[in-house]
């Protein structure tokens, strides 16, 4: 089943708005939604090679750009896998360093079937990192050491989005998920 690119965006934007800002995963999302300034951009591409010339592109495109924040970029027809995904997220880490993107922008990883080393599957705690597509999230460095000055201490986050998905309880949370992909 093709998804126009339209129904994607809509459905991760959903995401952002219900899952990372509504249960406020992110204590920096809701700024940069709020203003306008997440871009989404749908890479209909099968080919991992071609994936890593769009992240550069998009990268150059964010150069260019910086009254965008962010881009989420998403796979909606990629990276099914969870392994091949993570192969990816390597490759394209590797390719920022040469690049010389390091220190100018870093990714943060999602993936319907997120889940981290030495968690089980079915662990709740994954669903911090689980999407409703496999995407990057390119993020400015720069701008993420000023959130993280005003924030203050982040290092409690991650432990406290585990608590939270705990509490929501797995339930909840692919039922959260299930309705994102409400096609309107």
């Amino acid at each position: 089943m093709h998804l126009s690119e339209e129904l994607v965006i809509e459905q991760t934007q959903s995401w952002v708005r219900s899952f990372i800002v509504g249960m406020n995963v992110c204590p920096f999302a809701k700024r940069e939604v709020d203003r306008g300034t997440v871009r989404y951009v749908v890479i209909r591409s099968r080919q991992p090679n071609v994936a890593l010339a769009e992240l550069m592109a998009e990268i150059d495109w964010l150069d260019q750009h910086p009254e965008a924040e962010t881009t989420l970029m998403i796979f909606p027809s990629l990276f099914t896998d969870f392994l091949s995904y993570l192969d990816f997220v390597d490759d394209s880490e590797q390719l920022m360093f040469e690049q010389e993107c390091e220190g100018v922008y870093q990714l943060a990883t999602f993936h319907p079937k997120y889940c981290f080393a030495g968690a089980e599957d079915d662990d709740v705690s994954n669903y911090t990192n689980r999407s409703p597509y496999p995407m990057l999230h390119i993020l400015r460095e720069a701008s993420l050491e000023k959130a993280i000055e005003f924030y203050g201490d982040t290092a409690e986050i991650p432990e406290r989005n585990i608590k939270l998905m705990e509490e929501t309880g797995r339930e909840a949370l692919a039922k959260l998920m299930q309705q994102c992909m409400v096609q309107s």
